[in-house]
């Protein structure tokens, strides 16, 4: 990026959020304002400027969390894009909505948010990436074949505008949906980004790898250093995205009608993230900034990914339907009392679209956690941890290598390596928040095991989840 076009996007940028933050702070609730929900890929706490990580320069994304309200205790309902996208946009948990595997397309009886909104005169819209509710875009010819068979893609049905492409295309499509949203009706995009996602291909953005503050969860090595640095230059270059779609919306003059969502869909394709039930696979970033929310605020309630269906629908004046099992969180939006979840359920689901032959393609296990304790079930503890994603990565191979020559630290070989792993999982997440002592099977903590255990038990009874159930009788 050369040093005027930075400086211009930087310029337009603070112009844009400053119009945002000021709309926060002066002006009441719209009765219908646009709603753009921004989704990134592969994106966890604490990858941003704005949650803290010094590293990374992302001025765009910093600047909305300053004119809006940052959210640190959000997560996805699952570690990957496919069912965490599909409880987004339904309101409703993975197992409740069955997309219990990654090919799944979410069924045509389940409504979305851009049907709800289109009983209320919206313009709806899909662009970007993927989007993955109808299906992966790897089918098999059968697969293929029944979608068909079945009229089983739907979401071309579902809303007005639908483009998929990269992500140097999102611009052209948001302004192709804009250019044909009629006049004076108010509009909801779903927008989504490829990056982070590997492959890392941002080389132009990325940060000197020496220089980097490498995260306490992960070993000190050049491998991880540079697998970091390609990360963050993949975030950077989604900043700079982020920003020219902001600077679309003040040159048409809507910014100031127009709430913004960004939120990441899954966590980061790294150590013990994508893929796992662990705090850096369901930990992502959310903020929100717009018309009649606040400016500069911070939110420590718990946060699930079912909740932003019933927001948005408050937000746009409409009544959050029984079957949406999450929770608006508007309160929280307008500085009133909120909060949150007690306990927030994620799901892990076997991954891809081919046979498996570990467990980044094959691994069932749910986890139950509050603001202390986590409890992670996991059905085939037999099974090694495999990455989802980076399994042929030089970073995996180097710490592969650095087990084989006994060199890689205990509690490192124990986390990636351990066969078999636990059954369950328990941990302090304040006394250790990178997960690494487990509790389970500790008497000082078998009545919290316990608890967690009932509420898993009680949840996964409740939406018919096809698990054992993760409480055995009595006799």
């Amino acid at each position: 990026m050369n040093s005027p076009t930075l400086i211009f996007l930087l310029i337009t940028s603070v112009g844009l959020l400053s119009t945002l933050g000021a709309s926060a702070q002066n002006e009441k609730d719209v009765a219908q304002p646009n709603i753009l929900l921004i989704l990134s890929d592969d994106h966890s706490v604490p990858y941003l400027g704005a949650y803290g990580n010094s590293d990374l320069k992302t001025p765009y994304l910093d600047s909305l969390a300053k004119s809006g309200v940052r959210f640190d205790r959000a997560y996805t309902t699952a570690p990957q894009c496919v069912p965490s996208r599909a409880s987004i946009l339904t309101g409703r948990n993975v197992i409740d909505i069955r997309m219990n595997r990654f090919t799944a397309p979410l069924a045509r009886e389940i409504p979305t948010i851009p049907e709800f909104l289109d009983s209320v005169d919206y313009y709806t819209g899909i662009c970007g990436r993927s989007y993955h509710l109808d299906g992966s875009s790897r089918k098999a010819d059968k697969t293929l074949e029944t979608y068909q068979k079945y009229n089983m893609v739907t979401f071309n049905e579902r809303v007005d505008y639908l483009n998929k492409g990269s992500d140097p295309e999102v611009l052209g499509q948001f302004q192709e949906f804009l250019d044909q949203a009629p006049e004076k009706q108010p509009f909801f995009m779903w927008m989504n980004f490829s990056d982070p996602h590997r492959k890392f291909t941002a080389d132009a953005y990325e940060p000197d790898p020496m220089k980097l503050t490498v995260p306490n969860g992960m070993p000190d090595t050049e491998e991880v250093r540079k697998d970091l640095a390609q990360h963050y230059g993949e975030i950077m270059r989604l900043d700079r995205h982020v920003g020219e779609v902001l600077n679309e919306l003040e040159q048409r003059g809507i910014a100031n009608n127009t709430i913004v969502m960004f939120m990441g869909d899954n966590g980061a394709a790294l150590l013990r993230g994508k893929g796992t039930l662990y705090d850096l696979g369901l930990h992502v970033p959310l903020i929100v900034a717009g018309p009649g929310i606040l400016s500069g605020a911070n939110s420590r309630a718990l946060v699930s990914g079912i909740d932003i269906a019933p927001t948005v629908l408050e937000l746009a004046g409409l009544t959050v339907p029984g079957s949406m099992t999450g929770k608006s969180f508007r309160p929280a939006l307008r500085g009133e009392a909120y909060n949150g979840h007690e306990y927030i359920f994620g799901v892990r689901v076997p991954h891809g679209t081919s046979l498996p032959k570990n467990t980044s393609a094959f691994d069932l296990s749910r986890t139950v956690f509050n603001e202390r304790y986590k409890l992670i079930y996991n059905t085939l503890w037999k099974l090694p941890y495999s990455p989802v994603d980076f399994g042929g990565q030089p970073v995996w191979k180097e710490l592969q290598a650095m087990k084989q020559e006994g060199t890689l630290p205990t509690k490192y070989e124990r986390a990636f390596f351990a066969e078999p792993r636990s059954m369950f999982e328990l941990y302090d997440l304040q006394q250790d928040p990178d997960e690494f002592n487990n509790l389970s099977g500790n008497p000082k903590y078998a009545a919290i095991e316990q608890q967690l255990k009932e509420e898993l038990h009680e949840w996964m009874m409740v939406y018919q989840d096809y698990l054992p159930l993760p409480i055995p009788p009595s006799r």
